[in-house]
């Protein structure tokens, strides 16, 4: 079992590679059918423009981590939210209790995503530390997660209901709903979620098992029992 298990990992890293190495020589031809067509000049511009856009590129990469983007980080009080606001954009807010299984859930997909996206900040902060921020928002189930785009909450992702109704959703589910509201950037198609058999697991490759999606998701919950969504009070 283990080697079939291994076999479909391979095959899983094999297709991804064969689609990059795809792209990158599709890109390359391009690239040499436009330097044909260019002079000297034309070509140092290029690359000049090309030096800009990895140095401006690389400053915001590092505005963005000091202001604590990158990472999936919790809120001690609810003014911090408000201080989050006036300076980054983007910011997705898991709104949580001690103890809900399915906030757990949400904090281990949130880990995951907030290395890919950067552009955002990734957080959560304990509705019982923000009441009056809890009823601005009007947030009566928990977990919510609160997207902002352009500095303004745009939208909200309430339960599990959007994400298929169910607690064993995917990583790219979550991805391709947050995306919805402009708080992240999507390479994907906005129109259809993803389907959760091309996912790939990268934190899974190279181990000599590939969990399943039930697999993970009993050991994320990992002894908690079967639940609708929390409601604020018990």
């Amino acid at each position: 079992m283990a080697g079939v298990d291994a076999a479909m990992v391979q095959e899983a890293i094999q297709g991804q590679l064969i689609k990059v190495v795809e792209q990158c020589v599709d890109a390359e031809l391009e690239h040499l059918e436009t330097l044909e067509k260019m002079d000297s000049d034309d070509i140092e511009r290029l690359r000049e423009k090309r030096l800009a856009d990895m140095k401006r590129h690389s400053k915001q990469l590092q505005e963005w981590k000091a202001l604590g983007h990158g990472e999936y980080s919790e809120l001690t009080e609810e003014k911090e939210f408000f201080e989050a606001g006036k300076v980054s954009k983007g910011i997705v807010c898991h709104f949580y209790k001690d103890g809900s299984p399915r906030c757990k859930i949400v904090d281990h997909h949130m880990r995951r995503l907030a290395p890919r996206h950067p552009e955002a900040r990734f957080c959560k902060l304990n509705v019982e530390r923000a009441p009056f921020l809890t009823e601005r928002l009007r947030i009566r189930v928990i977990p919510t997660i609160a997207l902002v785009a352009g500095s303004k909450t745009k939208d909200y992702i309430v339960g599990f209901t959007d994400l298929g109704n169910r607690d064993d959703f995917t990583t790219g589910v979550l991805e391709w709903r947050i995306a919805q509201s402009g708080a992240i950037k999507y390479s994907g198609d906005l129109s259809h979620p993803p389907d959760p058999d091309d996912e790939v697991d990268w934190e899974e490759v190279g181990s000599t098992k590939k969990a399943t999606t039930a697999e993970k998701y009993r050991s994320i919950r990992s002894g908690f029992d079967d639940g609708e969504d929390d409601g604020l009070s018990d």
